[in-house]
């Protein structure tokens, strides 16, 4: 008769999941690395008391809000390239609900994070308890229910019993490389704390091996096919291959065929900035050597991108009449896309075999395709130069010259963060990527505030590297208060905050489709209704010295080049404050290079709208389904 072990619900999840490993290319380690936790009632004296009970097992990271908790995570999984993870927990209610945001995030990004939110009681001893939502047409719906569309896998743990199937099958989404993302075990408050037998077989240590799946024959002999019939082909490189750690096999892919090599967001850094092939991002924040390249391709291959209006330029873009896509993902569903021949298998296992068969006949491009991306690349990259340049040491930097600073002073060795507003796409189009984790932006979901607990999680990850989080006024705004947990735990994250006083990337959104900037400026309101009175008098310095940061104040181009070499010193969560220059007169990064559709108002009466439409109608004709 096999033994058991008598623990709590709580008790037994939290042994269980400090024996869970994960291995792929012979290397293991440890799926949940810690648990960040807010308590309160729902889960104090359930995972609370568990994560006491289970000492050094389990490591604990206290938070500050529940969705910058779930960032964190997200930033911690993907520096470790989604082998090894975090785990959330919260009280029912609101810190429950909180974690909706952060969800959705993971899991539109691919990323693992296992939610452990409290529940109402299972039991129902007092019905409403605290906090709870009454949904009169159903007895057995909580808040929790929210997070089931943003989850890879929910289950609701009503019995003790119950969290053996269900544990593994969170553990199983979590380490499948096609299906993994947020994964939520909603745990109600009573059942947490209840005692059971559990079989000792449930706490064995588990290796889950993270699959490469190879390409089907067929695909690959078509696949083959098509890029040797190709004379303009293009490689569009997207997050999985970070995913997969294909990096290298793309370069030499890449230098064997010599097919330039575009990158959306979540792929930039698939290539170094200087390699050949490199041609930089792709769409509406794209280069113009990737976007031109991309309007008269034969033959587009995407490499683990699932094709966002972004990257497409909202159906625009690959103009080419004959265009025909080749999709090498590791799901089915972004395989198809676009009516492209799909080749679905791991980005890496995939690429070396694209490349060996290839090889049998020394497949390459034309010299002259070749010839023609390489001078077009030379000629960006003296655009970038020219936006990174600051001529004058003592005016106010750009927030492209802010970007040509960093440029000057990081190694491979350095992370940078960001997520919304402008400063992606700045990014997108300039930044000269050295390594393959360095370019760290989250443009999936585009969640502001997550750059500054995303910071905390990379450097929990990567503790030798400098981590960078770079905001703008209006994020910082969204979620500061973990600086205080990266005070407490000591970790030396570098905070770089624009001051433009006001959403700038929305508000030239706004000019563009005729909203004339409404409601985009923090200013006092005018007497006229509208806020177009003095900038608001906020220090956003000053909130972050009072969260315990230091902080280095920037007035000119000079200042900030020694902040910014001061803060890669540092040995202590540093803050470089600076105000960026943002009038018309100052040269600023190249402009949007490909479209982005964003519906503009069919009637109206005032003339920046009236013109927007018209400009509109011009682009939206250019729209096509590729079948």
């Amino acid at each position: 008769m096999s033994s058991t072990r008598r623990l709590t619900t709580a008790q037994a999840l939290v042994s269980f999941l400090a024996r869970q490993y994960t291995e792929r290319d012979g290397r293991r380690q440890r799926l949940i690395g810690a648990t960040w936790g807010i308590f309160g009632h729902g889960n104090v004296a359930g995972i609370g008391q568990a994560l006491v009970e289970s000492g050094r097992a389990m490591p604990y990271l206290q938070g500050r809000n529940e969705q910058a908790m779930v960032h964190a995570a997200v930033g911690y999984a993907r520096q470790c390239g989604r082998l090894s993870a975090h785990a959330v927990t919260t009280s029912i209610g609101p810190g429950a609900t909180n974690l909706v945001t952060g969800a959705a995030l993971a899991t539109v990004n691919h990323l693992p994070v296992l939610l452990l939110p409290g529940d109402t009681f299972a039991t129902r001893p007092a019905d409403p308890v605290l906090q709870q939502l009454e949904v009169p047409y159903a007895g057995d719906v909580s808040v929790n229910d929210c997070l089931r569309p943003v989850s890879r896998y929910f289950d609701r743990i009503t019995r003790p019993e119950a969290l053996v199937p269900a544990a593994l099958q969170a553990v199983r989404t979590l380490t499948d490389p096609a299906q993994t993302g947020a994964v939520t075990l909603a745990l109600p408050q009573d059942v947490q704390v209840q005692a059971y037998d559990w079989p000792e077989e449930f706490f064995a240590e588990r290796v889950w091996h993270v699959r490469r799946p190879a390409p089907d024959p067929q695909e690959l002999d078509r696949a083959v096919r098509a890029v040797r019939g190709a004379r303009r082909p293009l490689i569009v490189a997207g997050g999985g291959v970070h995913h997969s750690a294909a990096e290298s096999t793309l370069a030499a892919f890449a230098a064997a065929t010599r097919i330039p090599v575009a990158s959306t967001q979540a792929g930039k850094g698939s290539l170094r900035h200087d390699h050949p092939a490199d041609v930089g991002g792709i769409g509406h924040t794209g280069t113009a050597t990737a976007d031109e390249l991309a309007r008269t391709a034969d033959l587009v291959i995407g490499i683990g991108t699932r094709y966002s209006d972004f990257t497409t330029a909202s159906a625009t873009l690959f103009a080419n009449p004959g265009v025909r896509f080749l999709n090498l993902n590791i799901t089915g569903f972004d395989a198809h896309k676009l009516g492209a021949l799909p080749l679905v298998a791991d980005a890496r296992t995939a690429l070396e075999a694209l490349t060996t068969a290839l090889a049998e006949r020394n497949h390459r491009v034309d010299p002259a395709y070749e010839t023609e991306y390489t001078d077009a690349k030379e000629a960006w990259e003296r655009r970038v130069t020219a936006a990174f340049t600051a001529p004058d040491p003592h005016a106010r930097p750009t927030q492209a010259q802010v970007l040509g600073l960093l440029d000057d002073l990081v190694t491979e060795d350095d992370v940078l963060i960001n997520a919304a507003g402008s400063l992606p796409g700045d990014l997108h189009k300039l930044w000269r990527t050295r390594s393959p984790r360095q370019y760290h932006v989250e443009y999936g979901y585009s969640c502001m505030g997550y750059e500054i607990p995303a910071a905390i999680g990379v450097q929990l990850a990567a503790p030798d590297r400098p981590v960078w989080a770079l905001v703008g006024d209006g994020t910082y705004l969204m979620n500061p208060t973990e600086i205080v947990t990266a005070v407490q735990q000591e970790l030396p994250v570098k905070l770089v905050v624009l001051q433009n006083h006001g959403y700038a990337s929305i508000g030239g959104l706004s000019e563009a489709v005729g909203a004339e900037r409404f409601g985009t400026a923090y200013r006092h309101r005018a007497a006229d209704g509208t806020f177009t009175g003095p900038p608001l008098p906020v220090d956003l310095a000053a909130n972050a010295g009072s969260l315990g940061m230091r902080v280095l104040r920037a007035r000119s181009v000079r200042d900030l080049r020694e902040a910014l070499r001061e803060a890669r010193a540092a040995d202590r969560p540093t803050c470089v404050y600076v105000e960026t220059e943002t009038a018309d007169t100052v040269s600023g990064p190249p402009p949007a290079q490909a479209w982005w559709d964003v519906p503009v108002a069919e009637t109206a009466t005032r003339p920046p709208a009236v013109r927007a439409r018209e400009e509109y109608d011009r682009h939206v004709a250019d729209r096509r389904h590729h079948l």
